[in-house]
């Protein structure tokens, strides 16, 4: 029980600080990213780490919620919805905030 509420927990700051980083935002990044982004790149960069993070919260606090009714139901496809779910939303989330860092 308490695998799935920490996991949905840091799903939901994921997001939270997917929305600040969307804002321009980006002083919760690493000061190595925080120097290397020009003034005026700073709102475009943060809005793409920003979806991307989002994307990876929402996939980790849904994968959260399905691997608990997987645990409490004792039915397995809720277990392979969420491994799917979550490896799908690392990538796209990972490939976005890559693409922002080569921009």
């Amino acid at each position: 029980m308490v695998e799935f509420i920490t996991a949905f927990v840091v799903g939901i700051v994921l997001v939270v600080i997917g929305f600040i980083n969307r804002t321009g935002n980006i002083s919760l990044l690493h000061s190595y990213h925080r120097k290397r982004v020009k003034e005026e790149d700073k709102i475009p960069f943060g809005k793409l780490v920003g979806l991307g993070m989002i994307i990876i919260g929402v996939a980790v606090a849904i994968s959260a919620v399905l691997s608990g009714v997987a645990f409490y139901t004792k039915n397995g496809i809720f277990d392979i919805i969420s491994m799917v779910l979550i490896g799908a939303g690392l990538v796209v989330g990972i490939i976005i905030i890559i693409c922002a860092l080569i921009k």
